[in-house]
């Protein structure tokens, strides 16, 4: 398979009759690690890419190309047509199961605050911006942990938004945020990136509507596109009960926790939540 990151473009193909007609499927990543990313040699890299070389493989799909966008943007290219899934393990939730369908969860993680080295303010969970006036969040655009902060009562002259991950260390190694919110193995990534930086420790997990937060990540496709969402599914299933699988997820960091805690939602309970 193809794993070259290639422009997009302006076709539409939202069947698997189409997909394997054509005979390349368009899959969107953020570029983030673990989630979507690539690698030193411009492969795609992630516990999405993988899963997703495993399912077109087995859906008789002889190519992929790679489409690398920012965050904010997967949605919205999934609805102009520019690629057909998006495997970013962008998290299910209600507002974003009204613009787009999701395959079910493939992945789950918590949630995580980057600091400076020494965490000099002091700073230990999302809860700390709600009750304190003298720290500033960073957040990336269209992530979740903006409503997360918004539930919590942060206010948004703390919060301080970028544009990906990779602006994280620079924001906060400069004095521009005091912390960078993102999920746990996010920030366990960009923590061992720079001395400047480390992961908040004895990190208290948020807690809203009386539950600890945590996501579920699934691939996500354009609204017509339920054949294909359905067959992925089908293969996700299936391959979820291998080791390969569970091998290969906790390659990029995620714990026994995480893997256990991905079979304990379905997207139609967390797109209802």
């Amino acid at each position: 398979m193809v794993a070259g990151i290639t422009a997009s473009l302006p076709a539409w193909a939202v069947s698997l009759e189409e997909v394997r007609d054509r005979g390349t499927l368009r899959v969107a990543i953020a570029n983030e690690i673990p989630y979507g990313f690539t690698n030193m040699s411009g492969d795609a890299e992630g516990a999405g890419p993988k899963t997703v070389e495993h399912i077109a493989e087995a859906l008789g799909i002889d190519d992929i190309e790679w489409v690398t966008t920012s965050f904010s943007s997967l949605i919205p290219g999934l609805q102009a047509g520019r690629f057909d899934v998006v495997a970013a393990e962008m998290a299910v939730m209600p507002d974003r199961c009204a613009q787009a369908i999701y395959s079910e969860p493939n992945t789950s993680y918590g949630e995580g605050l980057l600091v400076q080295a020494g965490n000099p303010k002091g700073i230990h969970g999302y809860q700390d911006f709600a009750e304190r006036d003298d720290i500033r969040v960073a957040i990336m655009a269209g992530a979740n942990q903006l409503e997360m902060l918004q539930q919590l009562g942060v206010p948004e002259s703390q919060m301080v938004t970028i544009n990906n991950n990779a602006d994280a260390i620079s924001t906060i190694s400069t004095g521009r945020a005091d912390a960078y919110a993102a999920t746990g193995t996010t920030i366990g990534e960009l923590a061992g990136r720079s001395n400047a930086v480390e992961s908040a420790p004895d990190f208290v997990d948020p807690v809203i509507d009386g539950e600890e937060v945590r996501s579920w990540g699934a691939f996500t496709f354009a609204n017509d596109s339920e054949s294909l969402r359905d067959a992925f599914n089908q293969q996700l299933a299936e391959y979820k009960q291998s080791d390969e699988w569970r091998e290969m997820i906790a390659g990029y960091g995620f714990t026994p926790e995480d893997i256990d805690a991905s079979f304990e939602r379905t997207t139609e309970e967390l797109c209802s939540n």
